[in-house]
């Protein structure tokens, strides 16, 4: 879960990185020292997790241990932690991205950490680069990158976009989420882990290519492209939903016992309530395939009303 990450300068020397999923967090004890949270959310109901059974013992085991959590993601329970100071947290609405939420007086509030725990895509691994940076952007543009790829709004600059594609080519491969945050960390003065993410980024194209041979299979109803993906060859998801957002106003895609369900940043719907996960990104979830009737239900009225 852990891996030290290699640094020169004195303020980075011994920090820790923990790549996390809001789902799946691990035992509080496995983790570190003094630890800041950054992109992860508080666990949404559905799918075997929920906040009681993931975050909140996460929370407590960490104890004071824990210097800060920064967050970005709606959900219920944040209003739990609004007169404690280590929590910072928001809506999507509020911050489209989290790095622009880790500032210089954040980290500061924060003090000294032994482990950076984030979420393993973009806008996490810029997060904690920009933690380890005590605030500062490791590139002019960065959190407007990173908000541009989190919620797949305008165009990201060729930096986030090439990482982008890296991640999303390799996304579980913890030696390129190093790869990148030492990047960044570099202020992007280092060519041997560019070329690294380079590599990675060419190694989406098939992926693409998979993922628009499936998009030929989209049924759509009303405002609602559906696809079952079935047995196929890897593809990138993300890909596939923005494919089926190009069909109808909410892509909705079957695969592996889950239904994951998309639509545009700006387009007003928030599946978190309508779907009664508890939180969440609003316009992006996941709910598992039981509840596939219920959710075209609930999609074909929903969407009605907005086309009104």
């Amino acid at each position: 879960m852990l891996t030290d990450l290699a640094m020169s300068s004195p303020p980075t020397a011994g920090v820790v990185f923990a790549f996390l999923t809001p789902r799946t967090l691990p035992k509080a004890a496995t983790i570190a020292g003094r630890v800041a949270v950054l992109d992860i959310a508080f666990a949404a109901e559905g799918g075997g997790s929920s906040f009681e059974k993931v975050t909140l013992p996460f929370i407590n085991g960490l104890g004071s241990r824990l210097a800060a959590w920064v967050d970005h993601h709606d959900h219920e329970r944040h209003i739990d932690y609004a007169q404690d100071a280590r929590f910072v947290l928001s809506t999507k609405a509020e911050h489209g991205a989290c790095p622009e939420m880790v500032t210089p007086e954040v980290v500061a509030h924060a003090g000294p950490v032994d482990t950076v725990a984030v979420h393993l895509d973009l806008d996490g691994l810029y997060s904690g680069a920009k933690w380890v940076l005590g605030g500062i952007e490791p590139y002019p543009g960065a959190d407007a990158d990173a908000r541009a790829v989190d919620t797949r709004q305008g165009v990201p600059g060729p930096i986030a976009t090439r990482i982008d594609r890296a991640l999303r080519a390799r996304f579980r491969d913890q030696n390129l989420k190093h790869r990148v945050i030492q990047y960044l960390i570099a202020r992007t003065k280092a060519p041997q882990h560019w070329e690294e993410i380079e590599d990675a980024a060419r190694q989406i194209d098939p992926l693409l290519a998979e993922a628009k041979r499936i998009a030929d299979r989209f049924r759509v109803d009303g405002a609602v492209a559906y696809v079952e993906v079935g047995a196929a060859k890897p593809y990138d998801k993300t890909e596939l939903l923005l494919l089926g957002q190009q069909r109808a106003m909410v892509a909705v895609v079957r695969d592996s016992g889950a239904l994951s369900i998309a639509a545009d940043f700006d387009s007003g719907l928030d599946f978190v309530k309508l779907f009664a996960l508890g939180g969440g990104m609003p316009t992006r979830v996941s709910v598992p395939e039981a509840r596939l009737d219920e959710v075209l239900v609930k999609l074909a009225e929903t969407t009605a009303r907005f086309r009104k």
